[in-house]
Parts: structure tokens; sequence; C-alpha cells
């Protein structure tokens, strides 16, 4: 299904789960709090179980189950590993102006994360935990950059709705999502099920057949442009907690 593989030792999310342990003892030892994905998530869930939102029939949850388990096989580490070097950019923000990789690390580590459109429940609960967490990344060093691949109206769309405050940069050509191993094409059942289930239509978001995502995922790159924290999931669900994030700064 999708075209983007690797072969890359899953180590990352080991990583990810240690700065977690270390970033619950930073924070009880600095009282400091920080926005929880996993305790959002959970509320989410839970207000889902209680009857509102679409409801999914069996056989369109098979195909989502499918599509899911298909990407997991065909990209059983996706994304950069720490120590790799961050593939440098140039991608439009929200507003038309031009955003650099090596623009951003000139003035100081940056926190990229990859999402797949304004659209997504997953993504904006993982956002909107990120936009509270700015000052403690900022304090930590960091600079926070999304990259999605939904044209720069629906992102202006989103920043005006909720107020994000970080630059949301667009991959229109999906060269970025591709350079970091994250770049993955939709299944056209899948898209079905968007359809028929949450009236959701993909070019509506990325622009004319363009029926591509990226695997969710969040790297901090120091100066240098090495990767030194990578956290990358093809179950979408699942997201680096902010806490590992101002960990992994506070660490460089």
């Amino acid at each position: 299904m999708p075209t983007q593989t690797s072969t890359r030792p899953r180590t990352r999310l080991a990583s990810a789960a240690c700065l977690l342990m270390l970033a619950g003892g930073a924070a009880a030892a600095d009282d400091t709090s920080l926005p929880s994905y996993q305790q959002a998530l959970d509320a989410f869930q839970a207000e889902r179980a209680a009857g509102t939102g679409p409801k999914v029939s069996p056989e369109d949850r098979a195909v989502m189950d499918q599509a899911e388990a298909d990407l997991a096989v065909s990209m059983p580490s996706p994304g950069l590993a720490v120590g790799e070097q961050a593939p440098g950019f140039s991608l439009t923000d929200a507003r038309g102006e031009t955003v650099t990789l090596a623009g951003l690390l000139v003035n100081g580590p940056v926190v990229l994360t990859f999402y797949r459109g304004a659209w997504c429940p997953y993504c904006n609960l993982q956002l909107r935990g990120l936009s509270q967490s700015l000052p403690a990344i900022e304090a930590a060093g960091g600079q926070l950059v999304a990259v999605t691949p939904q044209t720069p109206d629906k992102s202006l769309e989103q920043v005006t709705r909720d107020g994000f405050p970080f630059p949301i940069l667009s991959d229109l050509d999906a060269t970025v999502m591709r350079a970091y191993g994250l770049y993955f094409e939709v299944p056209a059942a899948l898209s079905d099920v968007y359809r028929r289930n949450f009236d959701l239509e993909l070019a509506a978001y990325n622009g004319a057949e363009r029926e591509v995502l990226p695997v969710p995922a969040t790297y901090v790159i120091d100066r240098d442009g090495v990767v030194r924290f990578a956290f990358a999931d093809t179950d979408y669900r699942r997201r680096v907690e902010p806490e590992a994030i101002v960990a992994a700064l506070k660490g460089l």
C-alpha cells in the first residue's frame, strides 16, 4: 500500500519512553505541569464511547483496521532515527511566508512535528497540547514548527480558528514527508470510508489527486541539524507527550 518503507530498527519509541520517565522526574522536581496527550485522548475516546460522533459500521471499521495493519507492515520503523541528519526544507506557511529549516536552526533547536491535517481529531488534540506547552518549549530553547500535506488556505483556517502561535507549513509536493520517511498513499477503500462516515474528502484539504498523508511524527533537531529525539508511529492515535519533548530539549 504505502510507497515508503524502512528497515531501520525501531529504537525511537524506546528513546521516547526513557525520556518520558526522565521528564516525569524533572516535572516533579520543577513543579512544572504540562498538558498530557494521553489524558486528552482518554477524554476524547470516552466522549465517543458515550455516543457522540459518527458511528462506523463493522465493515468500514474492518477496512480502517486493515489499512492500519498494512501500513504497520510496510513501514515497520517509519521516519528518521536519532543521530541522523535532518533533511533541509523550504516550505510555505499559512500566510504565504517561506520558512526554511536552515533559517530556523540559526535561532536554536527545532521541534518539528508532522500531522495529517485539520480534519484529524487526534492531530488537533496533539496540536492543542503543544500550543499550551509552547512557553515551556521556548524556555528550554526550542522552536515549534508543524508540517502537514494540507494547503496553506486550510492551515490559515485552522490557525485562525484555534489560535496556534507556531508556524504550520504545507508540504504540497510531499518532498519533505518523503525525505523524513513518513509518506504514504491512502488506499482507495479507506478514502471511501472517510467519505461515507466522516464526510471527509482529502482532496478538499490537500488538493486534487493528493490522497497522501504522513505518519504522525515529532523530532527534536539540534543546531547542527542532527535529530536528537524522534517519535513516529503508524498508529495515528499515538503521539509523543509534551514532557518528553521538553526533556529532550533540556538534554541538548
